[in-house]
Formats: structure tokens, sequence, C-alpha cells
């Protein structure tokens, strides 16, 4: 039967994969699921009969524990704040690129997307020598300029800022590539036409660039907060959540609860809201694109 050669293809060539899939990601994620409903410590990992049912205890209990609230408004902060910022700066740098007064254009894109690639353990270190407060070179330009030596990364109120620049610059190489392949399909002939109509370089983005681009925004915008909804390393690596925990994400919460307190129950339950806060956000932000598109 051709309908048994069709399934027997699939099983052969999908059954690997799918198999792969079942047992690397989705038995981890259960078995975390299951989990976060037990009080799992160190000396669960001896001998799992120390790990014992507590049912919603730990979801309960995070949500009264104050240092979560500190770390949900730390990562809706830079999310907030970072997300929009690195989207408009990568919008920015991929028209730039993309418009004919800007020459050498394939140097320019290797150079912003350069720091994509680059190892975001060793870009925190050289961003910790740059945010230095006595020897940096951010304070020495600010210093010619009349402006006081800054604390960076250990003033509470500056802390978070400087790692959202970092995280913007790290970051928007990869988004501004996407927006260039979004741009790149868009017509010149809309573009000639509206020029022709007697629309300036301000109407042609409002009314022509941003409209065709808006599910690629879209998708930029959800990739974009998924992973500023999981800051680890920045804050890992730069501050270790402080000065006074004005650094201290969901993800560097998480981390230290299950691999430095090893509350690893309680860390799983971490896990499961953020993954909740993802998802809700996400959902969030596709409906509302589809009903501006309807």
């Amino acid at each position: 039967m051709p309908g048994d050669g069709r399934t027997r293809a699939l099983v052969v060539f999908l059954g690997p994969a799918l198999a792969a899939i079942g047992l690397f990601f989705f038995v981890p994620v259960l078995a975390a699921f299951i989990m976060s409903f037990t009080d799992f410590d160190i000396y669960s990992l001896g001998d799992f009969r120390y790990a014992r049912f507590v049912g919603l205890r730990n979801y309960l209990q995070l949500f009264e524990d104050p240092l979560f609230w500190k770390a949900m408004g730390n990562t809706v902060y830079f999310l907030i704040v970072g997300g929009p910022l690195s989207i408009a700066v990568s919008l920015g740098a991929a028209v730039l690129l993309q418009s004919r007064l800007v020459r050498f254009q394939s140097f320019f894109r290797f150079v912003y997307f350069a720091p994509v690639v680059t190892t975001l353990v060793a870009v925190a270190i050289v961003w910790r020598f740059i945010y230095h407060p006595r020897f940096g070179l951010l304070n020495f330009f600010l210093s010619l300029v009349g402006v006081h030596m800054i604390d960076w990364l250990g003033d509470p109120h500056w802390a978070m800022p400087a790692i959202i620049v970092l995280a913007i610059w790290k970051n928007f190489g990869y988004n501004m590539i996407i927006f260039i392949a979004g741009l790149q399909n868009i017509p010149a002939s809309m573009y000639e036409a509206a020029s022709i109509d007697g629309a300036n370089a301000w109407q042609r983005f409002r009314r022509i660039t941003l409209p065709l681009l808006a599910p690629t925004t879209v998708f930029i915008a959800i990739i974009t907060m998924i992973g500023y909804f999981q800051l680890f390393a920045e804050p890992y690596v730069m501050t270790q959540g402080g000065p006074l925990n004005s650094t201290l994400s969901i993800v560097l919460l998480m981390y230290q609860q299950g691999f430095r307190w090893w509350n690893m129950g309680y860390s799983a339950a971490i896990a499961f809201v953020l993954f909740a806060c993802i998802l809700v956000v996400s959902v969030i932000q596709t409906r509302l694109q589809r009903g501006r598109g309807e």
C-alpha cells in the first residue's frame, strides 16, 4: 500500500530525531515538572527516597518570597527598557545599511554582527573593565566633558542600565540581519511610486517600511522577549546579582537556588513560573499584532 510506504518512510527518517527530542527534552522537562512538587535537594541526589512530595508548597513559597518579586521586577525592567531599545537600534542599523548613503555595506554588516558570535562571558569581562569606576574607558571619556566618576556596576541605580547597554550592543546585530532580510523583500517600486507622489523619507518609512516589516518585527519582538526574559550571563559575570540585588534576574535566582543552595525543587518551580510568563507574553504579543493586521 502506498500509505504504508509513506508511513514507513516517516518513521525511518523522523523516528531518530523525535526519539532524541523526547529523550533529551521532554523527559527532562517532565522530570523537572515533577521535581517542582518535591523538596528535592542535595541529599536527594544521592538517594531519591529523600525527596518528599510537598504539593504546591514551592509555588506558594515562591509567591511569598520578596527576593522572587525583586528578581521579577528586575527582569521586567530589563525587558521593557532593553527590548524596545534593542529592536529600535537593530531596525535603525538595518535601514541605514540598506540605504544608498552607506558604502562598504558588507564590511559594516560583519562589524555589527561580530558581537553576536563572540562569547558572552568574554564580552562581559571586557565590559567590566570599560565600566571600571576609576580606570574604565567610559568614565575617562565622560571626564573629558566634565562628568564626574560613576560607579556603573556598584551603584544600584546605574547597574541595570549598564547591563542593558551591554545587552543591546551584544545582541542587536542578529536582529539587524533579520530586518535586512525583511527590507530586501519590500519591492523597490513601492518606494519609487511613493516618491513620485511626493512622499518624503519619513513618510515612506512610516507608511511603507514599518507596515510591511510588521511580520518580521513580531518575530523579532518575540525572540527578543524570550531571550531577555532569560537574562543570566551578564549579571552573573559582571555583578553576581548586586549591588543590593538590583541586577538579580529570575534565571540568576533560579541558578542560585538550584546550584548554590541546592534547593532543586524550589528552583524547578521558578523555572516553570518563568516558562508560564514567557508563554503568556508571547501569546499576547501574537494576538495584538494579529488584531492590528486585521
